[in-house]
C-alpha cells in the first residue's frame, strides 16, 4: 500500500475506484470475495480505491473498524492507493482518527453529514479530526449547503485537505456556478469528479479536474480506464464510444439506488459475491435485480470492443 502522500499524479494515474464491502451471511467481512473484487479492478488498470459510501462506511461500527482497516492494506499491492473514510457523526469521526492515526494510511475521506450540521460545524469538526488524524484529509461535498467555495478554499489553505471529491449532481454538469467558483480559488489538480463516469467527461474537459471516481469500474475496469485515458488524450470520439455503455446501468443507479444498485451488480455480474448489505440498507427487490442482471451483462460483453 501506498503511505507517502497524495499528489495531483496519483489522482489522474487510475480511475478512482468506489467500490462496495462484500460480506458474509453473518455480516462479517469476506476477504475472499473482496480480495477478488480488488483483483479483478487491478487487471483491468485500477491502482487506486476508496472505500466510502458504496462501501457503506456511514453505517460502520467501531467494532468493526480496526478490523476493516486492516483488511483494506491486506487486499491490495505494494504501490497501490488505498483510501478509507471516518465519519458522518462528529463523534465518530473522532473515535475513528484515534483508530487511523496508528495506521500507515496517507489520507481519509471524511464523509458528509446530512443532518445536524452547519458549515461553520463541519469545518471545525474537519479540522479537528485531521488534527487528531495527523495528516491531510479528503474533502467530500455532496451538497451546496454543505460547505462553500470558500469554506473548502480556507481548509485546503490550512494544509489539511490531500484532495476535493466533488459530487453535486447537476441536471446539466456543463451549469454548475459552485463547481467553477471552487475551481478558481482551489487548485483544479487537487479536484476529482465525484459522481461515475457520466460527467466526468465535462468535469474534466471544461473545469478542468484531475480524474474521476467511479462505482461502474468494478465491473467494467478495463472500460473505465480506457475512458479516463481517451479523455486524457483528447479523443472526443473514442470517449462518447465508451461512455455509451456505461449509461443504462449508472441510469439505473439513479433510479434505483447507486450504492443498492451497485453491490447487486457485482454479485450478479459473477465478479465476486458481495453477499448482504450491512443495515440501515437493504438489498434490492426482485425486479429490480432482473433490470440490474441484465443490464451488466450487458455492459461487461461489450467493454472489451468499447474499450478498444
Amino acid at each position: 500500500m501506498k503511505t507517502t502522500p497524495v499528489t495531483p499524479n496519483d489522482l489522474a494515474r487510475s480511475v478512482i475506484a468506489v467500490p462496495p464491502l462484500a460480506r458474509r451471511a453473518d455480516l462479517a467481512i469476506n476477504d475472499e470475495a473482496n480480495r477478488a473484487l480488488v483483483a479483478h479492478m487491478k487487471a483491468g488498470g485500477v491502482g487506486t480505491f476508496l472505500y466510502g459510501g458504496n462501501a457503506n462506511f456511514y453505517n460502520i461500527g467501531l467494532y468493526e473498524y480496526a478490523r476493516i482497516l486492516d483488511a483494506l492494506t491486506e487486499w491490495v499491492g505494494t504501490d497501490d492507493l488505498v483510501i478509507p473514510s471516518a465519519g458522518p457523526a462528529y463523534g465518530t469521526l473522532m473515535d475513528q482518527a484515534e483508530i487511523l492515526r496508528e495506521r500507515a494510511f496517507p489520507t481519509a475521506m471524511v464523509l458528509p453529514a446530512t443532518f445536524a450540521a452547519t458549515p461553520a460545524g463541519v469545518m471545525t469538526g474537519i479540522r479537528r479530526f485531521a488534527d487528531r488524524f495527523g495528516r491531510p484529509v479528503v474533502l467530500y461535498i455532496k451538497s451546496e449547503t454543505y460547505l462553500s467555495p470558500m469554506d473548502a478554499t480556507a481548509l485546503v489553505d490550512d494544509g489539511i485537505v490531500s484532495f476535493v471529491k466533488y459530487a453535486i449532481v447537476r441536471k446539466n454538469p456543463a451549469d454548475d456556478a459552485f463547481l467553477s467558483d471552487l475551481v478558481e480559488r482551489v487548485d483544479r489538480r487537487m479536484i476529482v469528479s465525484g459522481m461515475g463516469e457520466q460527467p466526468a467527461p465535462v468535469h474534466l474537459k471544461a473545469f478542468g479536474l484531475q480524474g474521476f471516481t467511479s462505482g461502474l469500474v468494478c465491473t467494467a475496469p478495463t472500460a473505465s480506464t480506457a475512458l479516463l485515458r481517451a479523455l486524457q488524450s483528447g479523443d472526443d470520439a473514442r470517449t462518447e464510444r465508451i461512455l455509451s455503455a456505461f449509461r443504462e446501468l449508472e441510469d439505473l443507479r439513479d433510479r434505483i439506488n447507486p450504492i443498492r444498485v451497485l453491490h447487486e451488480a457485482v454479485s450478479l455480474s459473477g465478479i465476486a459475491d458481495m453477499g448482504p448489505m450491512l443495515p440501515y440498507l437493504s438489498g434490492l427487490e426482485a425486479h429490480d435485480r432482473t433490470r440490474v442482471e441484465r443490464t451488466v451483462r450487458q455492459l461487461i460483453t461489450v467493454q472489451a470492443t468499447q474499450a478498444k
